[in-house]
């Protein structure tokens, strides 16, 4: 969650053409904070949040969105890993198993 916020605190102060230096004043922050809360080493209080959207002057939600990854993100990160490691023979006795799970299964199977 983090890094996500960070990620949308970072891009919206480039998109009003802002350096962490600009935004840092704006909000009252030191630099270095700033850094911190882009690279999601540090999360913002309320407070600091609150000051840091109205220094960007963008709704609370606009850095929020997208700070819970879906569950959807998770799972294929999950799948993505346990693939990576398999040789290819592997990958394709695993795929040819997950077509014969889908197919069999009809609740899995989108409508």
């Amino acid at each position: 969650m983090k890094t996500l916020l960070g990620q949308q605190i970072r891009e919206q102060r480039r998109k009003k053409g802002w350096t962490m230096d600009k935004l840092a004043e704006e909000a009252d922050l030191s630099v270095n904070y700033v850094g911190d809360l882009e690279r999601g080493v540090k999360m913002p209080n309320l407070d600091t949040f609150i000051r840091i959207v109205e220094a960007l002057d963008v709704p609370a939600d606009v850095l929020i969105r997208d700070s819970a990854a879906p569950a959807s993100y998770v799972a294929d990160d999950e799948l993505n890993r346990k693939l990576s490691r398999l040789t290819s023979g592997q990958k394709k006795a695993a795929t040819d198993i997950l077509n014969a799970y889908i197919d069999n299964i009809p609740y899995i199977k989108e409508k």
